[in-house]
């Protein structure tokens, strides 16, 4: 969430982005030499940013009287990661909206986490919509 949040706030080149997020890893004194590169992170980041128009799209069917870029800046990230990995990863509906659930609590309101579940839950039930036509 964090290298979207950068992403969304600096609208930086997703390399420099990625880069300062390692680098920033090296900072203290425990730090391994060379950080650990998170593959499923950049997967999400690239992924989100290649489709950001038709995720935003669908977060703002099922936002009811909110535009996307009026919504607070975590809310609208923890959004758009889940609905990224509804669309294209084997992630599990549940588990993705769990996590930006638990995401919400940690870093937004209770509040924000009763949006957040009924737009993701909301976008679920469309995307099993859209998968049981293609089944037929």
């Amino acid at each position: 969430m964090q290298l979207l949040f950068e992403w969304d706030i600096r609208r930086l080149p997703l390399d420099e982005i990625l880069s300062g997020y390692y680098d920033s890893l090296l900072i203290s004194d425990d730090a391994p030499e060379h950080p650990v590169r998170d593959p499923f992170a950049e997967t999400l980041l690239r992924g989100v940013t290649a489709e950001i128009t038709l995720i935003d799209e669908m977060i703002t069917r099922h936002a009811a009287h909110w535009k996307i870029q009026r919504m607070p800046t975590v809310d609208r990230n923890l959004l758009r990661i889940a609905v990224y990995e509804m669309l294209r990863t084997e992630t599990p509906p549940a588990v993705a909206i769990d996590e930006s659930l638990e995401l919400a609590r940690r870093f937004s309101g209770e509040e924000s986490v009763h949006f957040i579940n009924g737009v993701l839950d909301a976008v679920r039930k469309e995307l099993a919509a859209q998968r049981e036509k293609v089944t037929e």
